[in-house]
């Protein structure tokens, strides 16, 4: 099955802890190498989710972001600690008490605009009238807020990332089937010319036994027959390109079993596309009529047109 190393995908849920996204982004690279980013409080899980993605990819950079955004207000609550509290209170009476009046009077708010008017003062151990409460439910025990069960959070994000990661395996392998579509056309018309190269061969050889003779002739000098043919006979084996043509068939044949196989195929084609080109070049060094060398040069545009797809092949 072909696989495209290029992807996207996101997937975002909504959770008692906030609102959950992740993103998965896969680009071509010659080995897997995953980038993840993970906020603080899920970082445990980076081994899990990048042993994840080693087992549903083989080749490609990944980018994997997963961010926690801001917590649902509804779903966390604060509660007041009434036994902190109240040791607190009962402590904070006990500096009144020892202050006395005139010093826990220094404490309260300032006099009215009026300074003749008598102030009263507190009774003993009754607690200043300026206490700050947003000062006293900052001390440490008396507000909390309840805890969120972190393998609760943990859960959430293998679920979600677990959607993301086939999301993006779907997405790769629609476009492993558009370019696996894309190179068998193109092996199609590759095998094309082959074969009108291969039905062109006999008319090749003719014209060169033809152009050999008549150059011989201008000469005009008495030559034997018997290595006249041997000559003939050896610039021939030398321009002689059905080997190749043999072997790019072969190379066809294997391409499209790669191509129907049920595992990576990406390394195995790229070799392939070596091999085309490298039968391709010998081909077109050896051709000796201008209408093997068109095809030559349209074999090569052909290769160089799969190659550039199996670059983007898992």
């Amino acid at each position: 099955m072909i696989a495209s190393m290029t992807g996207f995908a996101r997937r975002e849920a909504a959770s008692p802890f906030g609102s959950l996204v992740c993103e998965l982004r896969s680009v071509n690279h010659r080995f897997l190498d995953v980038t993840v980013r993970l906020p603080d409080s899920c970082r445990a899980l980076e081994p899990e989710l990048r042993a994840m993605l080693a087992r549903a990819l083989r080749r490609g950079k990944v980018d994997c972001t997963l961010m926690l955004r801001g917590a649902d207000p509804a779903a966390s609550s604060l509660e007041i600690d009434s036994a902190a509290l109240e040791r607190l209170l009962a402590r904070l009476r006990m500096v009144a008490a020892a202050l006395g009046p005139a010093e826990s009077a220094s404490h309260t708010a300032a006099p009215a605009a009026d300074s003749s008017a008598p102030t009263a003062a507190p009774a003993p151990g009754a607690l200043p009238a300026q206490l700050d409460l947003i000062e006293l439910l900052r001390f440490p025990g008396v507000l909390r807020q309840e805890a969120v069960d972190p393998e609760q959070l943990l859960a959430a994000v293998r679920a979600l990332f677990a959607q993301t990661l086939a999301e993006l395996t779907e997405a790769r392998t629609r476009e492993g089937e558009r370019l696996g579509a894309l190179i068998r056309q193109r092996c199609a018309a590759l095998g094309e010319l082959i074969s009108t190269v291969r039905a062109h061969l006999p008319e090749a050889h003719a014209r060169l036994r033809q152009r050999f003779e008549e150059r011989l002739a201008e000469l005009t000098v008495a030559t034997d027959p018997g290595r006249l043919e041997q000559e003939i006979l050896l610039l021939l084996q030398r321009s002689d390109i059905a080997e190749e043509l043999d072997r790019l068939d072969g190379h066809l044949a294997e391409t499209a079993r790669t191509l129907s196989a049920d595992e990576p195929a990406g390394r195995r084609l790229d070799f392939l596309m070596q091999e085309f080109n490298r039968e391709a070049n010998t081909l077109s060094s050896k051709s000796v009529d201008l209408a093997t060398t068109r095809s030559a040069v349209e074999m090569k545009v052909l290769i160089e047109q799969m190659r550039e797809q199996v670059q983007n092949i898992e």
